[in-house]
């Protein structure tokens, strides 16, 4: 099991399987199976029996999760797919920076 490098909230694009080249936003980390859900990509059925709280039954669509290592951050700033690297600024802060245009991604 790696390290994620992406966080919830993060703008990402889909690299490979059937949803290839999609984005979308990270609603969900599942860290221990080193998955992510990501919105709009690998959507599921699922057959819903009516309850009080959802009194209309039926099939709603959902995302189901996939494999942190089938998306990439996409920069802010330029824009593009990228991997991510860590450093420390002067000030001992920690920060992602995108590997491509070496631009600080955010804070950590």
């Amino acid at each position: 099991m790696s390290k994620m490098r992406i966080k919830k909230g993060d703008r990402v694009r889909v690299i490979s399987g059937k949803d290839i080249g999609k984005e979308g936003k990270i609603l969900r980390n599942v860290p221990k199976k080193d998955m992510v859900v990501v919105e709009g990509v690998n959507m599921a059925t699922k057959h819903v029996r009516p309850s009080q709280k959802n009194p209309q039954a039926g099939i709603i669509k959902q995302e189901a999760p996939i494999y942190a290592s089938k998306v990439m951050l996409v920069c802010p700033s330029c824009g593009k797919p990228t991997r991510v690297s860590r450093a420390f600024l002067e000030d001992g802060k920690k920060v992602r920076l995108c590997k491509k245009c070496g631009e600080i991604v955010d804070q950590v």
